[in-house]
C-alpha cells in the first residue's frame, strides 16, 4: 500500500512539475490587450483583455483550448477548439512576435487579425 501511495504522489509531483515547466518555456504565456496598448493598471477595457497560457486562450469572446501547437522562438502555430456562446469552433491560428514587442494574431482563414500588447507584470 505504501508503494502505491508513493507512486501516486510521485506521478502527481512529476505532472505538476511538467506543467509548470511547460508554462515557463511557453513564450506566449501572459496577459495582453488586443489592438490597444496595455496599461496594466486596472483601467484596460474588459473586452480587450486576453490571457494566454500553455493550455488555452481566454478572452471576453470565449475560451480556446490548444489541441496542437508548433512553437519556435518567434511564432506559435496552433490548432484550437474554441467555446463561444454561439457554439464550438475548431481552427488554426498563428501568433508572431514582432520587433516592437507586440504579437500579431491571425486565423488561418484571415478573417480576424489583431495586435496583442503584453501587459506589465
Amino acid at each position: 500500500m505504501r508503494i502505491v501511495r508513493w507512486l501516486v504522489a510521485s506521478t502527481v509531483l512529476v505532472a505538476a512539475g511538467t506543467a509548470a515547466n511547460a508554462e515557463d518555456s511557453f513564450w506566449l504565456s501572459g496577459n495582453y490587450t488586443q489592438n490597444v496598448p496595455c496599461k496594466g493598471d486596472g483601467s484596460d477595457p474588459a473586452e480587450a483583455k486576453v490571457q494566454i497560457s500553455a493550455q488555452e486562450i481566454d478572452s471576453k469572446v470565449g475560451v480556446c483550448t490548444f489541441l496542437d501547437t508548433k512553437i519556435d522562438a518567434k511564432s506559435v502555430v496552433a490548432h484550437v477548439e474554441c467555446k463561444f456562446p454561439a457554439g464550438p469552433l475548431m481552427g488554426d491560428i498563428t501568433f508572431t512576435m514582432k520587433p516592437n514587442n507586440t504579437v500579431a494574431f491571425i486565423d488561418s482563414n484571415k478573417t480576424y487579425t489583431a495586435t496583442l500588447y503584453r501587459c506589465p507584470k
